[in-house]
């Protein structure tokens, strides 16, 4: 999405409302993690003032990401709110925060915007729900469920390594 500046002068009483559908394919460049990126879908608000213009968008897409277990495609909504602002003239420069963008020309991209918010949002590591593990046991290690685990634990009995069984004893002694 890019606006040319002169041409949003008409919008500075009531502001521009945003319903549109954008493709950022240029994420999946960035992330070598994403496997496919449905169109973003961008609505929402922007009003200007006379050097900048206040972006209050609602951005909606999925990503396909790679389960961190088995490798199987993941689907991952991402929903974000966001609140950016956008300067332009003798303003451009000044106050260095995260959510002002200054605007090289006459022309706003806010593309590059919704792609730092979109990778933003990408967790480490996603689980497909019914994803099937391919080797759940391993000579040197197994998985195990959480009951399982707790199992285990009551069926364990307090085991004592026999080079400190006698210091366990010097503990008991009582000093006479």
């Amino acid at each position: 999405m890019k606006w040319a500046i002169p041409q949003l002068s008409k919008y500075r009483q009531s502001g521009m409302p945003v319903n549109a559908d954008v493709q950022l394919d240029s994420v999946m460049e960035r992330n070598s993690d994403i496997r496919a990126i449905a169109p973003v879908h961008v609505e929402g608000l922007a009003t200007f003032g006379s050097e900048q213009m206040n972006c209050h968008f609602r951005v909606t897409t999925t990503l396909t990401l790679p389960c961190a277990r088995t490798w199987e495609d993941v689907i991952y909504p991402i929903d974000i709110d966001m609140v950016e602002i956008f300067r332009w003239g003798d303003m451009a420069g000044h106050d260095e925060q995260d959510n002002i963008h200054p605007v090289e020309g006459d022309v706003i991209h806010v593309d590059p915007v919704l792609e730092e918010l979109i990778l933003l949002e990408i967790p480490m590591q996603v689980y497909k729900e019914d994803a099937q593990i391919m080797n759940p046991k391993n000579d040197h290690w197994s998985i195990m469920s959480e009951e399982d685990l707790t199992r285990q634990k009551q069926n364990d009995e307090k085991k004592v390594d026999p080079r400190l069984a006698n210091l366990a004893k010097f503990f008991d002694q009582t000093d006479e």
